[in-house]
């Protein structure tokens, strides 16, 4: 039988995982919310222009860490 044990659960981060994990759902809500309503969509648009933007931010950081990085190879330290 199984058995509740909360040392295994502390250990993998457990309730603080949990806490952080439902503020990110919170914080995704919210914004998912606000794009629906000032723009007038549905939440699923709203949620692909969310997803978009998203996207747009991890590949521009994606673009300025390879210019960044690449200019440090170069240098013999």
């Amino acid at each position: 039988m199984l058995r509740f044990q909360p040392s295994l659960l502390a250990r993998r981060g457990g309730l603080g995982s949990i806490v952080s994990w439902f503020i990110r759902i919170v914080i995704y809500d919210i914004c998912i919310t606000g794009i629906s309503e000032v723009l007038g969509v549905s939440r699923m648009v709203a949620l692909f222009i969310f997803l978009g933007i998203l996207g747009v931010i991890a590949f521009v950081g994606y673009l300025m860490q390879n210019k960044y990085a690449s200019g440090t190879a170069d240098n013999d330290f």
